[in-house]
């Protein structure tokens, strides 16, 4: 019967009613007869469905501390039950205070609509249901951001109109008061950015919709009409009027007495207003940056959607707890140590990301730089730690810290850890083959045609285990020659090195094995991360678990691991990477605070316009990055941190960093040694001109041997188990350590 006469309204009154000037004084000019509003009415299709609401998620770091609250919408949707039923009825009260006794069209408010407007001579007063209004922000939710889409959601047209009224049919149909009641609530604004009730509650008085007062429910409910004219922040004594309104309203519906108004009334009104904190701007202990790093993940994975408009979709539409592999100690860790060694004043910045080995779980990701827009602030939203698909920028020359991909390509192919090369203090750049043909040196006998170690005293022959620890140039430009630079950048592929971090190919020129093709820490540190995991390499892991508000699970990117070299290969470079950080490597004096073994490797940029260190636990891997953010700042007589140096290496700028991150990061985490291999070293070099022998690349002769079955007893010293350092962190050595900067 209901629907019967409805729609008889709709055919007979509804056009007469509407055009009358309820809420379309100027309607009448449009001709439209009651036939005509039939036949729209009927045209309708009537499977309006209610959306999903937009909500905030929250994103979470790996102990379940919040890291920041992000959304398009700031709403949290909750049930009924858990909003106060004095909201409830206040909200009805003052917006449609015969909502349970009227369909989804109130005929006493449309009759009495008209006589005020005729009164009035204007449309001073509409006669939309709650039911109606619900629909309305229905339509505005689905316009979305879209300008045009939501002016025309909120046309007040005689079709609108109709349209509305239809959609309220159906719903009062499907849906109950109640239930139609807590959607309203859900979904209507409250101003400064919140939308639904539970977000209001928090926003204006900093507690849950449940545990509202007489006087803060009414404050609330009359917001809806007009959330600017009403904003209680803006117009105190305005939104105190209508506070009192509604007041007066469920006094004259008996849901409140006059003595619970009057008592109402007479406090004043007191805000426990909290700003929008909305995004990754709001995180705190620096991990903005991870929070960031956490949205590209779901933008463009493809486990969260087919197409981007799919993923985007998922991340606008929000309701989902986020839960990711950030460790809140490491990651206190890194940012203490990047924001203390290097000022934000600073000409440069810095930048470090740690990673577990086995896993590929982001441990900390954090700079100097405070993310954020303001330039004054020295504030920046771009990712330094990463690639610039995932928020970074173009990447920085690793330099040496690339080398040990060389020797891993070498080793891979069958080369021992004895191999050998002349290692001459300066050659020219050796003719390679690629990956389709052969690389040429067009410039031989000049200095761009050539290749220099960085100290003079550099001057072979060298084995694999102390040209690492010196880092001679030419040594690995030897070594390039002979495995064929498709070997070095199949390997870097391998290891992670997917590209250069702006998303260009790794090119295939002999300066690749040298470190002049921009990467990221990230990349890096996940590199040295599979040589701790004995040659497993794992995909960048940031996300272990998504749910949504109702307790869904949301599938995430898998764990992706593989074998990427042979444990026999990573434990070679374990051996000699260890020997970085020892007696006569360019790494010796960054052992951390519990003399745990470390490994790892130095770098230093064309210029001096980048540094890095990349270094491990056998349980913890960290790379650290130094340099000018932008077109780069050659590090020379410059001050970082309040302190001066005349030259930084990465053995003397980012390796501090890393080395005081990694000692506050290990605490508390077993102490795990490297399964180490024995390298013997060569016999005493008797002249210094005088090659290995034989016939090897730029005449090296033969490849060297390994001790018997290519193993053997470990290279340390007695009583040490497992490999431990040789000698402790910044003892004087018996014999002159290499210069500091031979990390090229």
């Amino acid at each position: 019967m209901l629907g019967h006469a409805v729609k008889f309204l709709g055919y007979s009154t509804l056009a007469g009613v509407l055009l009358a000037g309820i809420a379309l004084p100027a309607a009448g000019a449009l001709g439209l007869t009651a036939k005509n509003t039939a036949d729209d009415f009927d045209n309708i299709p009537d499977d309006f469905k209610t959306p999903p609401l937009t909500q905030a998620s929250f994103i979470y770091d790996a102990n379940g501390g919040q890291i920041a609250k992000v959304y398009e919408r700031d709403r949290t949707v909750i049930s009924a039950d858990q909003m106060s039923p004095l909201i409830r009825q206040a909200q009805v009260d003052i917006e449609d205070a015969r909502f349970y006794e009227h369909g989804a069209v109130d005929l006493k408010g449309v009759l009495r609509a008209v006589t005020k407007n005729a009164e009035s001579g204007a449309a001073v007063q509409g006669a939309s249901t709650l039911t109606q209004q619900y629909v309305k922000n229905v339509n505005v939710e689905q316009a979305g951001d879209d300008p045009v889409l939501v002016r025309e959601a909120q046309r007040k047209t005689l079709g609108r109109k109709i349209q509305e009224l239809k959609y309220a049919i159906k719903l009062e149909e499907d849906l109950t008061k109640d239930q139609i009641l807590t959607n309203y609530l859900n979904i209507t604004f409250y101003g400064n950015k919140a939308y639904g009730i539970q977000a209001a509650s928090r926003r204006y008085f900093s507690k849950d919709t449940k545990d509202l007062t007489l006087p803060e429910a009414a404050t609330l409910a009359g917001l809806v009409q007009n959330p600017s004219q009403y904003d209680p922040r803006l117009h105190p004594e305005a939104a105190r009027k209508r506070r009192d309104t509604v007041l007066d309203k469920m006094v004259e519906n008996k849901h409140i007495t006059a003595e619970q108004a009057k008592e109402a009334k007479a406090g004043p009104l007191v805000l426990h207003y909290q700003d929008p904190r909305n995004g990754c701007i709001t995180a705190n202990a620096g991990m903005g940056f991870f929070c960031d790093y956490v949205r590209h993940v779901i933008k463009q994975d493809p486990v969260f959607g087919k197409t981007a408009a799919d993923r985007k979709k998922l991340w606008d539409q929000g309701g989902l707890n986020v839960y990711t592999t950030l460790d809140p100690v490491k990651q206190a860790a890194a940012l203490n140590a990047v924001t203390t060694k290097v000022y934000v004043t600073d000409p440069v910045s810095a930048a470090m990301t740690m990673v577990e080995p086995g896993t590929g779980k982001i441990l900390a990701m954090a700079q100097t730089r405070p993310y954020g827009i303001d330039k004054d602030k020295n504030e920046t939203v771009i990712n330094y730690n990463v690639d610039a698909a995932m928020g970074g920028g173009n990447g920085f020359q690793p330099g040496s810290n690339f080398k040990p991909i060389v020797a891993a390509a070498a080793l891979e192919a069958g080369l021992p850890p004895t191999q050998a090369y002349p290692s001459q203090n300066r050659i020219d750049w050796p003719n390679m083959s690629t990956c389709s043909g052969t690389w040429k040196n067009l410039q031989k006998g000049r200095k761009e045609g050539t290749v220099p170690n960085e100290s003079a005293s550099e001057s072979g022959p060298y084995e694999l285990k102390k040209a690492m620890a010196l880092s001679v140039n030419t040594y690995f430009v030897q070594m390039e020659q002979e495995i064929g630079l498709c070997a070095v950048k199949q390997m870097a592929n391998k290891l992670g090195v997917a590209g250069k971090a702006n998303g260009d190919a790794l090119e295939e020129v002999p300066a690749l094995g040298l470190g002049t093709q921009e990467v990221s820490p990230l990349t890096m540190a996940n590199l040295y991360a599979t040589f701790a995991a004995r040659g497993t390499y794992c995909t960048p892991l940031a996300l272990t678990r998504i749910t949504t508000v109702d307790g869904r699970d949301v599938p995430v990117p898998p764990v992706k691991c593989s074998q990427a070299i042979s444990q026999n290969t990573a434990d070679v470079l374990n051996t000699v990477l260890l020997g970085v950080t020892e007696k006569g490597g360019t790494a010796r004096d960054l052992g951390l605070d519990d003399g745990r073994q470390i490994a790892g490797k130095t770098g230093t940029a064309d210029e001096k316009k980048a540094a890095w260190f990349s270094g491990y636990t056998a349980n913890l891997a960290g790379s650290v990055w130094l340099g000018g953010p932008a077109k780069g700042v050659p590090m020379r007589d410059i001050r970082i941190g309040g302190k001066y140096q005349e030259e930084v290496f990465g053995a003397t700028g980012p390796g501090p960093i890393w080395q005081q991150a990694m000692s506050q990061a290990v605490r508390g985490m077993p102490e795990e040694n490297f399964r180490t291999v024995y390298i013997p070293d060569p016999p005493p070099k008797k002249d210094p001109t005088e090659s290995p022998g034989g016939t090897g690349p730029s005449g090296t002769g033969p490849s060297g041997t390994a001790g018997p079955g290519g193993g053997g007893r470990p290279d340390t010293p007695p009583g040490r188990p497992g490999g431990g350092r040789t000698t402790a962190p910044g003892r004087p050595h018996n014999t002159a350590p290499a210069d500091p900067g031979d990390d090229h």
